[in-house]
């Protein structure tokens, strides 16, 4: 059996997880400046989706006068492309990965296929179900936090930066975002699992042992309240329009690269793409565990990081016992 292959997956990454959050390595300048080029200096996912929101935001999105006024006009405009980045990003990756199979089993973390035939999932059908979710309830309520945002800045209700004004603050919050997203993640995440919000909102998101593209944002309209609520930074923090935009993709579309099951999107045989990560997907798998991500460390300081091992699991299971 290879060495990245186990009875429990098909494929894992080395193990026991490293730490890789750079707020553990605050002292270690290396560390930090290679942390920097491969997120912000390299053509990493997060430099795409700022490209993309650049884009959207000069081409596509209505402009901030538009938008001063509710008119069905310009909030339909940001529904129908948030619907079709929605579908784009997810049902592309869900046809190359499940349809098309065009990776195989290579780097998938699970052995199974998606599920089908069973009545925990609506239409029983878990694709289904997972697409229900995130194109009703999902893409209305990630429509709506950035509706009212873009009327409050719009509006000067809440602070606006421009590059040409601040060039150092625009770049500072784009780095920002991705790290705000993740505290506010885990502390969701964590309420989400006190057994009362677990039993009725968060177990529909759990359904999904073993995730797809479309699982990302399959949720409860609950779970998607507080989830988003991550946008309510921009209330409070100057940001532009741009900002926004690449808020959006990284708490909508993105949350489909994250779940797609796979680690990289290879092409040629050579790792493109991140997608995936087995940090997550050891949360789906054991619930307990690894609330957040691993940009930030809250899980190794409140002793719910799971590395991987079998240790790590019976930990786990132990302390799921003791909660439910």
């Amino acid at each position: 059996m290879d060495e990245n292959q186990s009875k429990e997956w098909n494929y894992h990454p080395n193990l026991p997880l490293a730490d890789s959050s750079p707020f553990t390595h605050l002292t270690e300048p290396m560390f930090l400046l290679n942390w920097i080029y491969k997120n912000w200096l390299s053509l990493s996912e997060r430099i795409l989706m700022v490209a993309v929101a650049i884009v959207l935001w000069f081409f596509v999105y209505p402009s901030l006068e538009e938008t001063k006024d509710f008119h069905f006009s310009w909030i339909f405009e940001i529904y129908f492309i948030n619907l079709t980045m929605m579908i784009l990003v997810a049902g592309s990756l869900h046809y190359f990965f499940y349809i098309r199979k065009s990776q195989g089993n290579t780097l998938k973390f699970d052995k199974r296929d998606l599920t089908k035939n069973n009545r925990n999932f609506l239409f029983s059908d878990q694709v289904k179900d997972n697409m229900f979710w995130t194109l009703t309830s999902g893409v209305f309520l990630l429509t709506a936090f950035q509706v009212v945002t873009t009327w409050l800045m719009a509006n000067g209700y809440v602070p606006v930066n421009n590059f040409s004004s601040n060039p150092v603050w625009f770049i500072l919050v784009l780095i920002f975002l991705p790290i705000w997203s993740a505290f506010h993640f885990y502390w969701v995440h964590r309420l989400l699992h006190f057994p009362f919000l677990y039993k009725r909102y968060h177990a529909l998101h759990h359904r999904n042992i073993n995730i797809g593209p479309w699982s990302g944002l399959s949720m409860h309209p609950v779970e998607h309240l507080l989830y988003l609520s991550s946008f309510c930074i921009h209330w409070i923090i100057a940001t532009h329009p741009i900002h926004l935009i690449f808020h959006v993709i990284w708490q909508g579309p993105a949350a489909a690269m994250t779940h797609s099951g796979y680690e990289d999107l290879l092409i040629k045989d050579k790792r493109r793409l991140a997608l995936g990560t087995f940090y997550h997907q050891l949360h789906h798998r054991y619930f307990e565990c690894n609330y957040g991500n691993q940009e930030m460390p809250w899980d190794r300081w409140f002793g719910t990081f799971h590395d991987g091992s079998e240790r790590s699991t019976e930990e786990t299971r132990a302390r799921k016992k003791n909660m439910y």
